[in-house]
């Protein structure tokens, strides 16, 4: 079932709600730059385990509304607050996936974990996308100006290079082409947007803000989020499990899908206190 939920005058965001009667919840929060879509394998195996699986389009993405402004982590994951106080979701387990485990984070830390129980973080752009002082991980933002340029000048080869670098196993070239029409359903402008807000943002002091349940998904062989991201977020996010996926690059939810269906159906049902 899809329908659309106002977050501000004249933005709707898209939400798809499978399985509502199931006895947990999950809302899942796709990449850059993708939508909703980049988890068909995750939604047609869920609910099948009882899970109520609610995956939306973050603004300026997929069939969500695509204003001028809105694309820091504030203003994504106030959105994200909105659509779960609308939909009156409880216990929710927060399930975020590259830009979308940064923004899941950043709710966290800013909302105080309104409402959710659980955080899983699948290949995430955390706690920094780019090299900082004092974090030599990740992308140098001269790299991801370059993808901001490209954004506004050939954004379709822009996706199908980046995209190049997500998947660490062969995928068929009819795949590939879906994967890659994903981003082309984004604004261009909203592209360069969350780009830059990748290249900005700091969420080394948010970390120690998480206090719930929380498991971090990262595959060794990322090109995108090296896997030295996942160990800093382990290491400030306490008691936090690392599961490292030997066979995954940053699409480790396609690259080893039976593995991270396993791993998500596993935490999401498990009892309180485990």
């Amino acid at each position: 079932m899809g329908f659309y939920i106002p977050v501000e005058r004249g933005v709707n965001i898209y939400v798809e709600d499978l399985n509502p009667g199931g006895a947990q919840t999950a809302l899942f929060i796709h990449g850059w730059p993708l939508n909703h879509l980049m988890y068909e394998y995750q939604l047609n195996q869920l609910p099948k385990a009882g899970i109520r699986c609610v995956a939306i389009d973050l603004r300026g993405f997929g069939k969500s509304d695509k204003p001028w402004e809105g694309y820091s982590y504030n203003r994504l994951a106030d959105d994200l607050r909105i659509v779960i106080d609308t939909l009156q979701l409880d216990k929710v387990t927060l399930v975020g996936f590259s830009v979308g485990g940064a923004i899941a984070i950043r709710y966290m830390a800013k909302h105080a974990g309104h409402r959710v129980e659980r955080l899983a973080l699948l290949g995430a752009a955390a706690p920094s996308f780019t090299q900082k002082p004092g974090f030599p991980h990740g992308m140098n933002p001269d790299e991801v100006n370059l993808l901001i340029q490209a954004s506004y000048t050939d954004r379709p080869q822009m996706i199908k290079d980046f995209g190049s670098r997500f998947f660490a196993r062969y995928i068929s070239v009819p795949l590939e082409n879906w994967f890659h029409s994903l981003g082309l359903e984004a604004s261009g402008h909203a592209t360069a947007m969350v780009a830059a807000s990748l290249r900005d943002e700091d969420l080394r002091h948010d970390l120690s803000r998480i206090a719930i349940p929380t498991i971090i998904l990262h595959g060794l062989q990322d090109q995108i989020c090296p896997f030295p991201l996942a160990e800093a977020t382990r290491d400030g996010i306490k008691n936090s499990q690392l599961i490292p996926f030997q066979y995954s690059g940053h699409g480790l939810f396609y690259c080893e899908v039976g593995k991270v269906n396993k791993e998500l159906i596993r935490f999401i049902t498990m009892q309180a206190g485990k």
